[in-house]
């Protein structure tokens, strides 16, 4: 099957989010079952360059058309490595990609419409009719649309799109001056409730819902959370869109990226360590806190790492620090904040506490360090707002790191705990799993874990064990968009 991915993002050449591994990882997995795929994504200015080998003309001079008249494009092919990339670069004033950011932009919406309508013409003029078109997030939600009501008269009509959401907390809405840009004009049809006009602002256009509406198929990524958006708050305000293409929706997980993701071969930790020969992670322990200089003693050691935001739960975040010292526990937090506010609070707390040696805070992300920390911590606290699938306690599981997590989205999908868990057996439970937003739903369950570490310490590296049996490898998910695909191949 011939295949092409159009995303924002794809790790670890671009990447702001999860979105950027999810690219990467399902396209080298479906890569590797003989597929065929190719990925275009927008040519950053601020790029990991070092990350592409071959870089080199694919299509100079690309016309595309915008507002009545063109914009052209360079697009460059390269490897990242083993995807084969297209980078596409726009000779405009407006300077669409050359911003030193990925996102942030007030012309966010505009600036991925026109990377749509290039992806689109970049297709339709190099030949390239992929079997399915596979777009990411509310920037690729106008290449379904751009597909069926205008690419599909040049020749693409065979073309299907999979449209996959990662967070539905930002959707791209934007005004009809993005239709006259693209050429889709006609603002009287697309200003309509079951095409692209807002759920809640008649005034506005959503680039997500035009996604959803037009797609062959969406999905999100984990079970719960396509429960969760069709029928709580976490759908933004799109619920009945879903409830309306209901048919053709559902949730897919995330998988891990075991070659990166992995204690057997993980270069980055000192000592490796396998399910069957465990042993090794007390010495990983060890060399954490020395790097960190955290005291060496019995206590437990519990880890944060993430984002420091609302979505996070950061106010639970902080006080997990305070409630792991009070119970004779070490807390390491590595993750930096999205607000000034927040950083400023974290970087006091860092300050207050510099001296304690049962604690560390990192403010910023170092990719070694994170390794470290998944193969040092006994357990990580996860205790997310919202969460459409969760990364950190996938791998925290595959690093025989107890996570204990906020029943929500892609978390209560793949943690199950340990005393309350009724669906799956006392051997499959691997963590510890509370509900509700406030500080003593977290304490309940840190104390359960901090208590089993103590008092029970067989039972507790039993379930440590337990949590590194799962495999949430790509493996699964892949098979699972491959059937996706076959679906709408021949709709």
């Amino acid at each position: 099957m011939y295949i092409v991915q159009i995303a924002s993002e794809c790790a670890p050449v671009i990447k702001a989010g999860g979105l950027g591994d999810v690219v990467y990882g399902l396209s080298r997995e479906l890569e590797e079952r003989g597929h065929c795929v190719e990925l275009i994504l927008p040519m950053y200015d601020c790029m990991r360059y070092d990350h592409i080998w071959g870089l080199h003309d694919a299509y100079r001079d690309l016309d595309v058309p915008w507002y009545g008249g063109e914009i052209k494009c360079d697009v460059f092919c390269g490897w990242v490595h083993g995807r084969l990339c297209f980078f596409i670069q726009p000779k405009s004033q407006d300077q669409f990609f050359n911003r030193g950011y990925v996102y942030g932009g007030e012309d966010d919406p505009m600036r991925f419409a026109f990377f749509s309508k290039a992806a689109m013409e970049f297709l339709l003029k190099s030949n390239k009719r992929p079997d399915i078109i596979h777009c990411h997030d509310w920037q690729t939600g106008l290449v379904p649309v751009m597909l069926y009501e205008m690419y599909q008269y040049y020749g693409m009509e065979r073309q299907r799109v999979c449209y996959t959401i990662h967070n539905f907390r930002h959707q791209g809405n934007c005004g009809n001056d993005i239709l006259m840009a693209t050429g889709l004009n006609r603002p009287e049809y697309y200003f309509h409730y079951d095409r692209l006009q807002d759920n809640f602002n008649p005034f506005a256009l959503n680039l997500m819902k035009g996604g959803i509406v037009y797609s062959n198929y969406v999905n999100t990524v984990s079970p719960h959370h396509a429960w969760e958006a069709r029928f709580t708050d976490v759908g933004y305000g799109l619920g009945h869109t879903l409830e309306i293409h209901q048919g053709k929706f559902s949730g897919i997980l995330n998988g891990v990226d075991y070659n990166l993701w992995n204690p057997e071969s993980d270069s980055y930790i000192p000592s490796q360590y396998s399910l069957n020969q465990p042993q090794n992670k007390a010495k990983n322990k060890q060399a954490l806190r020395e790097r960190l200089l955290l005291k060496d003693c019995d206590k437990p050691l519990i880890a944060y790492i993430g984002r420091l935001d609302d979505q996070k739960g950061v106010h639970l975040v902080h006080h997990a620090i305070y409630y792991a010292l009070n119970r004779n526990a070490q807390f390491v937090l590595l993750g930096s904040a999205t607000s000034g506010d927040v950083n400023a609070k974290f970087w006091h707390e860092k300050h207050f506490l510099n001296d304690n040696p049962d604690v560390h805070l990192e403010i910023g992300f170092n990719e070694e360090l994170a390794h470290l920390i998944y193969a040092g911590a006994d357990m990580v606290v996860v205790p997310s707002n919202f969460e459409p699938c969760g990364l950190t306690q996938l791998i925290s599981l595959k690093y025989g790191t107890v996570p204990i997590v906020r029943g929500v989205g892609g978390l209560l999908s793949t943690v199950f705990d340990r005393d309350y868990d009724l669906d799956h057996a006392p051997e499959k439970r691997n963590g510890y799993v509370f509900y509700q937003m406030d500080n003593h739903a977290l304490e309940s369950a840190m104390e359960r874990a901090i208590g089993l570490y103590y008092e029970y310490p067989k039972e507790f590296e039993q379930l440590m064990l337990q949590g590194m049996e799962y495999n949430y490898s790509w493996k699964n998910s892949a098979s699972q968009y491959l059937s996706i695909y076959e679906l709408i191949r021949f709709k």
